[in-house]
This record gives structure tokens, sequence and C-alpha cells, in this order.
């Protein structure tokens, strides 16, 4: 069976263990691997002596259902294998491009370091190339955008910190690229980095043409737009969309999480803005205790920040409250909040009360 170097066992890995997990199935994968795992600074899982009631066994008998136990805890598996039981191994645990983890199969001399699975957003690609560093080898990636020298625009989006509406949409943008048909992109402030820096060369030129305006936008020819907006995209559209809308809170106490979320998502949506562009959550400091809004935060899968009375009284808010104003010391809470959070002045959406709930959204730099 397999287990921890050093440990006896077959514990799955807590979340605070290391992001990688290195494999080693015969004494010199496992030379490999204790180096591997030094460098990578990664958790080494070795087999050792199977048990004597299955004879006919081998490391492989064990390796698939470890795997089970272990898959999902970690970001990045390095097999010190050959690549067919390593995609034996792996194979019942893949659930999609989108979640899958970084898998990489080594040969035990460490020659070549093939990536396997989720090259791109699960960073296999970088993996292997970082391996093969490690042992003087071969990155191989097969990927064919990688191939090509072409953006992986998957890639560049979560680097940036940009959401992808529909993942299914960097299909048909790379049979584009990959066509040498010119890609229309639409990124007024260049958040995905298709320009290059200033007074540098385009970083891919011919590539892309890079539109003006929404009203340069041509429908069903392939694309990347990138905005807050809420778009309902035509084929070959890939959207994507920068973390930027600052959300400002304010509710009456015992207010439910229930109530936070659906107020945050229905004024998104009724002004047209996309859940995906969220950046974060404000409210005042008097609110800190408030259980309905630290659970919204934790369902929103955003950070709400608490601000004191003197970070928010000076700020000219649209709908300043003599009511509110006498009750927390600020003319209002959302409308300030989400100001506070932006770093602006402005209001892509002024205060909207939501039953006990009221919000307000900024748009952030």
């Amino acid at each position: 069976m397999f287990e921890p170097e050093g440990g006896a066992g077959r514990p799955a890995p807590p979340p605070e263990r290391p992001a990688t997990a290195v494999y080693a199935l015969t004494p010199a994968g496992a030379r490999l691997g204790r180096a591997l795992a030094r460098e990578l600074g990664a958790d080494l899982f070795v087999t050792r002596r199977l048990e004597p009631d299955h004879p006919g066994a081998t490391a492989f008998d064990a390796l698939v259902p470890f795997v089970g136990t272990v898959f999902a805890a970690y970001r990045r598996h390095v097999f010190v294998a050959a690549a067919g039981i390593v995609v034996r191994a792996v194979a019942a645990h893949l659930r999609g491009k989108g979640g899958d983890p970084a898998v990489v199969a080594l040969d035990q001399r460490g020659r070549f370091a093939v990536s396997l699975v989720s090259g791109h957003l699960g960073g296999a690609n970088a993996l292997a190339r970082e391996v093969a560093a490690i042992t003087a080898g071969t990155a191989v990636v097969t990927t064919a955008t990688d191939t090509e020298d072409l953006p992986a625009l998957d890639v560049l989006a979560a680097e940036r910190g940009l959401a992808i509406a529909d993942l299914g949409a960097v299909k048909a943008v790379n049979i584009a690229l990959l066509a040498g048909d010119p890609v229309q992109v639409l990124d007024p402030d260049d958040r995905l980095g298709l320009r290059g820096a200033p007074g540098a060369p385009e970083p891919w030129p011919g590539h892309f043409v890079h539109l003006p305006e929404p009203g340069a936008w041509r429908p069903g020819l392939p694309g990347v737009r990138v905005t807050e907006r809420a778009v309902a995209a035509g084929g070959g559209e890939l959207v994507l969309h920068p973390p930027c809308l600052a959300v400002g809170l304010g509710c009456r106490r015992g207010a439910s999480a229930d109530e936070i979320v659906a107020a945050v998502e229905g004024t998104l949506a009724g002004a047209g803005l996309s859940p995906l562009a969220l950046l974060g959550l404000a409210s005042i400091g008097l609110k800190r205790d408030e259980a309905g809004l630290l659970e919204a935060a934790a369902r929103l899968g955003k950070a709400i920040l608490f601000y004191e009375t003197g970070d928010l009284k000076d700020i000219a808010v649209p709908n300043p409250s003599a009511r509110v104003q006498r009750e927390t010391g600020v003319p209002g809470v959302c409308e300030a909040a989400a100001m506070k959070l932006a770093g602006t002045k402005d209001l892509l959406v002024q205060k909207t009360r939501c039953g006990n709930v009221t919000v307000a959204v900024a748009l952030a730099g």
C-alpha cells in the first residue's frame, strides 16, 4: 500500500498540508521523489511491502485506491511513474477542467515531465516545466496554444483575477487563434494584458483586434469582452469579469443572511451587473457582530470590511438620512461604505432598499 514517507497509514492530508503531492512506485522512483519533494515543498508518498495475502498484487493495485483518498486534498500531483499508470490512477477522480488539479507524470530517471491533466487552469504545464528544471529533463506540453506560442486566455484571466463567465467559450476563441483568425477584444483598461506594456510592442501582434468602444463589437465573431456587466454572450464570445464591484451594505438588527444575499444579488441583477465581478462587501463597524452579514459574505465567497464611523462620516453620499446620522454618526452607511471600499466618489448604484437591507454599488478602478 502507499503511505507518507516516514509514517504509517493512509490519512488524507488536512488543508494546511503542502499544495503538491509526489508519488513513487519503485526504489529508483522514491530516490527521485525525495529530491522533488524537497525542492517543491511537497508531501511524498511511496509504496511499502504489499500485504502477504495479496501475492499477485502490484504497486499499481495499491496506487489506485490510495489516490482516491488524497486526490482532492492537493492542487498539484507529480507521479514518478509511466503515463499510462497515472492516467488509470486518476481517471475516476476527474470532474472537469475548471476544477481538476494539475497532474504530471515523470519517468524515474527524470528525463521527461509530461503535463497530463489541467495544463492551463490547473497549472500542469507550469508544473511540468518546474519539475523538468529540477531534474534537468524536458517538459512535455501538448496543449495547442502552447505549442504554437499563443496566449492561453484562461491562464491569463486567472493570473489577472478575471472570472470566466463560461469556460466553454475559451475553446471557441482558441480555435480562432489556432486558425489564424483575428480575435476582437473589448478591454478598455487592458485588464487582460493583451496590448502589452505602454511603449512596448504588442506581445501577440496580428492575433487580436482591439476595439475602441462597445458599439464596434461584431456579434457572431469570436472575441473577448472584459466587463463588469452581465452579458448575454453570443457564440464564440469569451466574457471575463474583473473584480471591481464594491458593495456597501446597511441592515436592520437581526437581518438574515438569506435576505442580505437576496438583496445583493437582486440589486446587481437589477443594474445589469455580474456577481462574478464582485470585489467585496463593506459596512460600518457598528455591524461587525451582525451574524447575517458575516454569513452572507461567506455564502457570496467574498470578504466583508467594517469601517469605523470616523472613516465614513465625511464621505458625501447622494442620499443622506437624518435617522441614520443620529443612530450611526454617518449620513449614510451603504453608500459611504461602497465608495470607501472602491476608493471613489461615485456610485454605480445608489442606495437601494430591499426590505431590511440597503445596498449600494461603486466601481473600483
